[in-house]
């Protein structure tokens, strides 16, 4: 069975991109969210088996929503998104609980590994 994930960010651009990577290898997109608020309500009703979060983004940012997520389920797996340039934001995800981060611009290679990796 596809693993599912759960695609977070405020552009939808990026959604788009993410989105491709994983449909074209085999993974299923359980959810797009455009805000951590969002991702949180959508992490509980959808229960994917990965979370791609960006950083930055409106009425809650990326390292709050994982920290709700990680409260709500601790073996949450989730992998931040960030642009160059936000290496503490990264640091205080990986602190939170992140598995992994990719930077943006994505790279199909990097994110297929960092999701790989992560899900073992």
């Amino acid at each position: 069975m596809a693993h599912s994930v759960l695609i977070v960010d405020d552009a939808a651009f990026m959604r788009m991109m993410i989105k491709d990577i994983l449909e074209k290898n085999g993974y299923e997109v359980a959810g797009e969210a455009k805000d951590g608020k969002e991702a949180v309500e959508l992490y509980q009703e959808l229960n994917p088996d990965l979370v791609t979060m960006d950083i930055t983004m409106p009425e809650m940012d990326g390292i709050t929503a994982l920290k709700e997520i990680k409260k709500l389920d601790p073996n949450a797996k989730v992998i931040m998104c960030s642009a160059m340039g936000q290496q503490a934001m990264v640091i205080d995800a990986i602190q939170a609980g992140a598995k992994d981060f990719v930077v943006k611009p994505f790279q199909a290679d990097r994110v297929l590994e960092a999701i790989n990796k992560t899900l073992g």
